[in-house]
């Protein structure tokens, strides 16, 4: 009989598991370094304690009626922060955009009152404006490749001038005619300026559009192709184009983003005072962009959240309102602002060197 042997398979055994080695790049970093890079973190901490300072130093904010003028202060704020935001993130700069607020809320009232035309007439035609003057500023960034600081800067003297000298020869006045009388008043002023209940206090709806658009920029920024565009066009937009990103329309649908949100602010300030002065929204882009920045926007563009900016808009109403029911000098505002703003550059930078340090 023939016996077969087999060889037994070589047994190795593998080396004791040792620590692995790590050049520091990819190591995990700890859960608050990881939440510390978060741009909205450093903000939230900052509202929080602007919040907590108020309670102390104005006993009615903790009435219910006072929470809720703060936060709708804050939307009217937050509502053209959230486009500002996504603007910056995508590396530039509306300076036209308090005033271009103005300017959507002149057109659909003179326009209506003028031609005695149903207001949402007046509505559409200042919403076509507002998109207009957006894709003007995009389109002069895009094809003269100057900073947009300087563009919208030029843009934001000729609407000034547009609208007080338009308004004076068109009214004979420096405001619009009351236009409550019109038909479509009611219906549109449901849509931009009213108000519902809630355990007896009165709730602004600019509060509930501000919190879906929030949800909705954010849903954008991090679910989409298009927030990859924002943050590729903000961060390199030569290295964008050439990985086949549309650079152009990214940043002419940036610029007429901020325009639809200066046509919705400016249709809620036209129903819900019912007539408009040609000279206000100046300095109101300051505010707008100061939220965004507060928020975690880079002014160098490539990074930020949408959600930052809701709790800098925060700051900013809860500052603005508590200061009055603190019974202070409401001049004070523009300085507290400015405190917040240079605190909340310096602290971001604490956190992103303290978040990326090995």
């Amino acid at each position: 009989m023939r016996m077969t042997q087999h060889a037994e398979p070589a047994v190795t055994t593998p080396p004791a598991p040792g620590p692995k080695e790590t050049d520091g790049r990819t190591a995990e970093r700890p859960l608050a370094l990881r939440l510390l890079a978060r741009p909205e973190v450093g903000v939230f901490l900052g509202a929080v304690a602007v919040y907590v300072f108020f309670l102390v130093a104005a006993p009615p904010v903790r009435e219910g009626s006072a929470m809720a003028n703060i936060l709708y202060q804050s939307s009217t704020i937050g509502i053209m922060a959230l486009p500002v935001a996504l603007l910056m993130i995508g590396g530039e700069f509306d300076l036209s955009s308090g005033v271009a607020v103005i300017t959507s809320a002149l057109t659909a009232s003179m326009l209506a009152y003028q031609l005695t035309l149903n207001v949402w007439v007046g509505v559409v035609a200042a919403l076509v404006v507002s998109l207009a003057i957006g894709f003007l500023n995009g389109w002069l960034v895009v094809k003269t490749g100057l900073p947009s600081f300087l563009i919208t800067l030029g843009t934001f003297l000729i609407l000034q001038g547009v609208n007080l000298a338009v308004t004076k020869l068109v009214t004979g006045n420096v405001a619009t005619d009351d236009i409550s009388n019109m038909d479509g008043f009611s219906g549109a002023k449901k849509i931009f300026a009213s108000s519902f209940e809630v355990g007896g206090v009165q709730i602004k709806i600019t509060i509930v559009y501000w919190l879906v658009f929030a949800a909705l920029a954010t849903w954008v920024l991090l679910r989409t192709k298009y927030g990859n565009w924002i943050f590729a066009v903000g961060g390199n937009k030569e290295s964008a184009r050439a990985v086949g990103v549309p650079v152009t329309f990214t940043k002419i649908s940036l610029f007429m983003l901020v325009g639809f949100g200066a046509w919705f602010v400016g249709m809620h300030n036209l129903f819900s005072f019912n007539t408009v002065q040609s000279g206000e929204g100046v300095g109101q882009e300051l505010i707008y962009i100061s939220a965004a920045v507060i928020g975690g926007c880079l002014l160098t563009g490539g990074a930020g959240s949408a959600i930052g900016p809701v709790f800098g808009a925060f700051m900013f109403g809860m500052v603005q309102q508590g200061i009055v029911y603190a019974g202070w000098n409401p001049d004070w505002f523009k300085a507290f602002l400015g405190v917040m703003l240079l605190g909340a550059v310096l602290i971001n930078l604490w956190v992103s060197r303290t978040a990326t340090r090995r």
